[in-house]
């Protein structure tokens, strides 16, 4: 008997963000995610932190320089409760598409780098956030913990995700491969930042952590970027050496196959627009066929992982616990500590 595996239109953004403007940020993405629906797509990846775009300040200069930018970049992150958050859910349903978004999320007084996968129904699947910030990143958001792995089951195969150089993290990715993800967005900031400085910023050896992602793990793989402006340099490049920092332009959106080979088009590095590809889940078993990591290729009387993936909240309260014993029904006797 044949089994009909699912085939889908897939779209990666490459665009340039609203930058730290909340409400201009889900105007655009409601526009993006209309366009896809428009041209036939069942999934819309976004970049790392679309909303409200990257913190590239963080690499310029000086925490205490950078701190000009805390309050409106903390304003402008989006709260999953909030009514923008609902607009841009609403928006996948009017237009039948799945949306990862990836944004900075504001939760009470943290900020968190996350990916959130909505539903063509328009409910939040689910909310993961970056297990590790990388590097100067660390001065503006907060971490996940072993909960934020997620890869979940859709009509459109296993759909999970992770943000930029999460993609270096060998035990992170395995964990995921372990999942059988079947279709994963790799989001990315914009490659504008050090180019030409910094090689291990620059987008042909990151893009090839996707590439790489997508043959290792048999899975297909959207790498979202997003596009600096000149004006977000005008905004943030005060001095000719920032501006030696940050330069246009910055977008290499791509989407690879399970076998590695990409099969999506290019566009300019300073155009913004979508990339679309062909998704065949009948692919994978293919691949997986030659080499499954978490699977048949797999020693694990030789090398094993260990994911914890409890929740690890700063505020556990006992009376949420599943585990939490009854209460105990109170003592009507007087104590000799009782007043």
């Amino acid at each position: 008997m044949a089994i009909q595996h699912p085939k889908f239109l897939a779209a990666a953004v490459q665009a340039a963000p609203a930058f730290m403007d909340l409400r201009a940020s889900v105007d655009k993405t409601v526009s993006l995610i209309a366009e896809a629906g428009r041209n036939g797509a069942r999934l819309i990846a976004f970049p790392e932190t679309w909303i409200p775009g990257y913190p590239l300040w963080a690499w310029l200069d000086a925490p205490a320089w950078a701190m000009q930018f805390v309050q409106q970049y903390h304003d402008n992150s989006l709260d999953l409760g909030s009514a923008e958050a609902a607009e841009i859910a609403t928006a996948a349903a009017e237009h039948n598409i799945y949306v990862m978004l990836g944004f900075s999320e504001r939760a009470a007084a943290t900020l968190y780098i996350s990916q959130a996968l909505i539903g063509a129904d328009g409910e939040f699947v689910f909310c993961r956030r970056k297990l590790k910030p990388t590097h100067v990143e660390r001065t503006v958001f907060g971490e996940g913990d072993g909960s934020d792995f997620k890869v979940v089951d859709t009509e459109l195969g296993r759909l999970g995700g992770l943000c930029c150089w999460e993609h270096l993290q060998p035990l992170s990715k395995y964990a995921m491969y372990a999942m059988n993800e079947q279709v994963h967005v790799s989001a990315w900031p914009t490659f504008a930042l050090y180019d030409g400085i910094a090689y291990a910023l620059g987008h042909e050896v990151n893009l090839r952590a996707s590439q790489i992602y997508a043959l290792e793990g048999q899975c297909f793989v959207l790498a979202p970027t997003a596009v600096t402006t000149p004006a977000i340099v005008a905004q943030l490049a005060d001095s000719a050496g920032k501006k030696d920092l940050l330069k246009t332009g910055g977008g290499y959106t791509k989407i690879f196959a399970p076998d590695g080979q990409q099969i999506s088009e290019d566009l300019p590095p300073d155009q913004e627009g979508l990339v679309y590809a062909e998704i065949d889940l009948g692919m994978i078993s293919l691949a997986k066929a030659a080499a499954d990591p978490a699977g048949h290729y797999a020693r694990p009387d030789v090398t094993r992982l260990l994911l914890d993936d409890r929740p690890r909240r700063p505020v556990e309260r006992a009376s949420e616990r599943a585990d939490a014993p009854a209460e105990e029904p109170a003592d009507t006797e007087t104590s000799e500590f009782s007043a």
